[in-house]
């Protein structure tokens, strides 16, 4: 199954999920970390991958002309009939309904490692992209999706332990549970120069990179290792 099929499978229970308030990450803490890297308002900003549209709402509230696109249908529905609708088309991220150089800004919040063909993605970014335009982008950081935390004898929190070659891509998925609610995660593992490297093949510049952990350092498993990746690049 394609990662897109596999993640339109998971429309439904990931607007539910996105939707609790204080549930996700997204509320808790890597929304702020996001948003510091994101350039002014330009005159058109593109979310690849944009989901259920919350993202879209933030960057609208703070006076982003914003258009998704999201490879699920149901997605892009309750993006567009929110509250606080979002413009959404549905459309594959390899295949953008946009015309060449009209978007300053790119923003693809944890989407690309839910892509199958990078390469095509970023080419089609780039291609969208006016001169001088950027792609902010947040990705599991590779050292989350390389193994898992594990009960230890002699720790009373919990250990990392690195259970893949960090250096091939590797697909995967991983259940999780919060209350009532439940979720299947499915990407793509691609190491960190894995990644550089293909922005480096598009002609994206490397502006700023930031390591997102538990929120204020808090006492979490993501204080271990990064849970997260946040990179800002402006096409050359």
């Amino acid at each position: 199954m394609s990662l897109r099929s596999a993640w339109d499978a998971e429309a439904e229970r990931w607007i539910r999920w996105a939707r609790e308030p204080g549930l996700d990450s997204y509320w808790r803490f890597h929304r702020r970390h996001f948003l510091q890297l994101l350039p002014d308002p330009g005159r058109l900003t593109l979310d690849v991958g944009g989901g259920e549209g919350r993202l879209g709402r933030d960057l609208q509230r703070r006076g982003h002309h914003v258009v998704q696109v999201d490879a699920s249908a149901t997605m892009a529905v309750a993006a567009a009939t929110h509250d606080e609708p979002t413009p959404s088309l549905v459309a594959d991220a390899v295949r953008l309904p946009i015309r060449t150089g009209a978007v300053d800004l790119v923003v693809a919040f944890m989407s690309l490692h839910d892509t199958d063909d990078l390469d095509r993605a970023l080419a089609e970014i780039g291609r969208v992209l006016a001169p001088a335009g950027r792609l902010c982008l947040a990705v599991v950081h590779p050292l989350n999706s390389a193994g898992h935390f594990v009960p230890s004898p002699d720790d009373p929190d919990r250990r990392f332990v690195v259970e893949h070659d960090y250096f091939s891509d590797r697909r995967y998925c991983e259940e999780v549970a919060a209350g009532a609610l439940d979720m299947t995660f499915h990407g793509i593992h691609r190491s960190l120069e894995a990644m550089s490297r293909a922005l480096e093949a598009h002609g994206f510049l490397l502006e700023a990179l930031r390591e997102v952990g538990s929120d204020d350092g808090a006492r979490h498993p993501g204080a271990t290792i990064p849970l997260f990746l946040n990179i800002r690049s402006r096409l050359a």
